[in-house]
């Protein structure tokens, strides 16, 4: 039985760094409406769109001859596992999209986007790992990360459509994906912190789109729906305080580390970082509205215009990697020699 074509492996590998620039290109749209930047907010989201098209139509395009070998591909080792984190974080990153076109206004578009995520995300989050106990990267946040992204839209579009049944369904996603993300961190190689190339930062990236959920419930609630009483609507706040802390000590370890232990060769798995400084940014903003604490605004808008700034040098980065390899270089002939 013929084995994967190398098309195929050459883009499972890197189906979920191309899931993470679509992630991060979305979460910067929110996160620049967040800090009241409609036109620039939509033009980030028009791109996250556009972004998010190819990626699907590449996928699709790439992966449909897999389904007449499909044991072929089974027995390749960590195949399954790396198609199913690219699975998840498309699932993040549709839902993320879907957010950013409820703050447009869009409501139906985001409700569409929130039925694909959800029909998309439950086969990778129960695909179990080929590699048994063994330590991983930062990619194995994804599963938390991507049902966290289902709890931020739920709680999104439960606020604009006075839903009360949705923000139920959100908060429980929002419980799940803090379980997810413990038991993602019992798997995480903490060796990352120091030798990773950019994924390792969704360490940080999962804690920040939890905190983000965490104040979208609470901004969901209102006089009119009733979501919380008082003691849920404090737990809400004290662990969406805390895991706003633990995002930005999170993030100053792995910077930290980044500075310490300098890794300048560039990888397209540092977009995994622009989306989470995007989301430590979002987050931010979106907790100082939730629970009127002001000083977190300037704090927001800093890492926000940093997540801006990296996401320009990853978009350069890609464009450039992209052109070296569709123009080819010089041939010189040896006809002569």
């Amino acid at each position: 039985m013929p084995g994967p074509s190398p098309s195929t492996d050459w883009w499972a590998q890197r189906a979920p760094s191309a899931g993470a620039a679509v992630l991060a290109t979305g979460t910067l749209s929110v996160g620049i409406d967040l800090a009241g930047y409609a036109v620039l907010s939509r033009v980030a989201l028009g791109l996250a769109c556009a972004a998010w098209l190819v990626l699907a139509a590449d996928f699709t395009l790439r992966l449909l001859p897999a389904g007449t070998r499909g044991r072929a591909y089974a027995r390749v080792p960590g195949l399954v596992d790396t198609m199913a984190t690219a699975a998840l974080i498309t699932v993040a990153a549709t839902a993320v999209l879907g957010a950013g076109f409820s703050a447009a206004g869009s409501q139906a578009t985001a409700a569409a986007l929130l039925v694909l995520a959800v029909l998309l995300w439950p086969v990778p989050l129960a695909i179990p790992a080929q590699d048994g106990e063994r330590r991983r990267p930062g990619t194995v946040f994804a599963r938390c990360t991507a049902t966290q992204g289902l709890a931020v839209l739920g709680a999104t579009l439960a606020a604009a459509e006075s839903a009360a049944w949705l923000a139920h369904a959100a908060l429980v996603l929002f419980w799940l994906g803090l379980v997810l993300y413990v038991l993602a961190l019992a798997r995480f190689d903490v060796r990352q912190v120091a030798e990773g190339r950019g994924d390792h930062w969704l360490a940080g990236g999962a804690l920040a789109i939890s905190a983000l959920a965490g104040a979208r419930l609470i901004s969901a609630d209102s006089a009119h729906l009733y979501l919380w009483n008082v003691d849920d609507r404090g737990i809400l706040r004290h662990v969406t305080v805390v895991l706003l802390v633990l995002t930005l000590a999170c993030c100053a370890v792995l910077l930290a580390a980044e500075l310490l232990r300098p890794r300048p060769r560039t990888d397209i798995r540092r977009w995994a970082t622009v989306f989470t400084w995007a989301k430590t940014a979002a987050a931010a903003l979106a907790v100082a509205a939730a629970l009127d604490v002001s000083w977190l605004d300037g704090l927001g808008e800093v890492l926000l215009w940093v997540a801006v700034a990296a996401w320009l040098g990853g978009t350069a980065w890609t464009a450039a990697s992209a052109r070296a390899r569709v123009v080819p270089g010089r041939v010189r002939s040896r006809a002569r020699r």
